[in-house]
């Protein structure tokens, strides 16, 4: 296919909508299968519930580790497309894919041979351990088909490839709760393999969807995979990689071993706060849906416009996206507490999981405000290369404020999981202030990672 036919899908002048619109249905479909998800499990067991949702929380901080390279490639390759340097875009697709291939198969053979040490880490009660145990060592022992797919979806979407991102999204969960189905309740039940299906469910699923996009990027995107871009060494475009990775990934495993700690904590409170964190995790994730597409499709155009040198261009984007942004969060935010009563009884019909539930869908409201201005504005700060603030700002508050006023609200103030649920909202709120500040400084400005390739 010629380099025409390849040519990037996105400038400073796209709109947003046009980027935001696949990114949030492909979200929206994710959310909307991971909801019948946890409701085939609720269904099947409600330890099952818990002990997945452990695991899962144990697989997203692993996976951290390749998110270095991943999210950092989504701004160079942005930035170098917005300065029209295509020279070196196969050796970033390339050195990327690699570093991330072998460090994920590290993390793969690490969580297949420590799910238990990981998992008592948690505090997990022994009814869930098995399940948890037996999830962990199949979806962990894979966990480098997410690491490829995540790092080829950046590729994607710095060249505006947002709609092919969404329709494998879709393929894959679409395959991915079939198979539950199969394993849990239909013609694959007796086999009794119950979570461990699920597992061989997801992935299976996640397989079938690196192929896909492996051969999607092989024809639509400028530029190629190939282990001749490593000879001799490209030091310079690792160097760029780790510069902007390594303080992103720094934040994000903060962020998760703060979450970790907290569900250790939560944990200690029963069964029913421990699934009420759950379910209310699920429905709060509809509130910041809009925020996640609109942050995504403007920090590609912030990427573009930093590479092309277009500061100005880059501040009043930001601004413009984050006003609708709030608007439409915290709107959706109050509609999810107001509708809580039937939408929590879907998961399951305990009254106390639902009376507690419903009043940390209000807490929800607030900490959606902080949430959406954090979203928006630090992707942007990452896109133009601004991502050392962020990260020391991040670990201060999500360990002073979220962590330890869960500690005192949670146990020595007895709020319990509304103690956890405020002291993240204060949390999010106060990041959310700071980060805004900066922006309008404009202490981002002249950050741009192509000047040091």
């Amino acid at each position: 296919m010629s380099e025409k036919n390849k040519k990037s899908e996105v400038d400073i002048n796209t709109p947003i909508f046009k980027l935001a619109v696949p990114v949030f249905f492909q979200a929206l479909l994710s959310m909307l299968i991971g909801y019948a998800d946890s409701l085939m499990l609720t269904k099947y067991s409600e330890t099952a519930v818990g002990a997945v949702g452990n695991a899962n929380q144990v697989l997203g901080f692993l996976t951290l580790a390749f998110t270095i390279i991943s999210s950092a490639s989504g701004v160079v390759v942005s930035q170098y497309l917005g300065a029209k340097a295509f020279d070196k875009l196969s050796q970033i697709y390339t050195v990327a894919l690699s570093f991330n291939l072998l460090l994920s198969l590290s993390v793969s053979a690490i969580i297949f041979m420590a799910s238990r040490q990981l998992l008592s880490f948690m505090q997990l009660p022994p009814e869930m351990m098995p399940d948890a145990i037996s999830y962990m060592k199949i979806v962990g022992g894979f966990i480098f088909l997410s690491a490829i797919t995540d790092t080829i979806y950046q590729f994607l979407r710095s060249n505006g490839k947002v709609v092919f991102s969404m329709t494998i999204s879709f393929l894959t969960n679409i395959l991915n709760i079939i198979g539950n189905y199969l394993f849990l309740y239909g013609g694959l039940k007796n086999w009794g393999l119950g979570v461990s299906g699920v597992a061989i469910s997801s992935v299976a699923s996640r397989l079938i969807g690196v192929v896909v996009a492996m051969i999607y990027f092989k024809l639509k995107i400028q530029g190629e995979i190939s282990i001749k871009y490593l000879k001799p060494f490209p030091k310079d475009i690792l160097g760029s990689l780790l510069k902007l990775g390594l303080p992103t990934a720094g934040e994000n495993i903060s962020y998760n071993i703060s979450q970790i700690t907290i569900s250790a904590l939560v944990n200690t409170f029963g069964i029913v706060a421990i699934n009420t964190k759950i379910y209310c995790g699920t429905l709060t994730s509809f509130s910041y849906l809009y925020s996640v597409s609109v942050a995504i499709a403007t920090q590609i155009i912030v990427g573009h416009a930093v590479g092309a040198e277009k500061y100005d261009f880059a501040y009043k984007r930001v601004i413009k996206s984050l006003v609708p942004s709030l608007i439409i969060s915290v709107s959706i935010a109050c509609i999810n507490l107001l509708i809580s009563p039937y939408t929590l009884a879907i998961f399951t019909e305990n009254p106390e999981s639902i009376a507690l539930g419903r009043q940390i869908m209000l807490i929800a409201v607030f900490l959606e405000i902080g949430r959406t201005c954090n979203l928006v504005i630090i992707n942007s700060m990452r896109a133009a290369g601004d991502v050392k603030f962020p990260t020391v700002l991040g670990i201060v508050s999500m360990w002073g404020i979220s962590v330890g006023f869960s500690v005192v609200l949670g146990i020595f103030c007895n709020l319990g999981l509304k103690g956890v649920w405020i002291a993240m909202a204060l949390d999010e709120i106060l990041r959310g202030i700071v980060v805004f500040v900066r922006w309008k400084r404009g202490s981002w400005r002249n950050k741009r990672v192509i000047k040091d390739s």
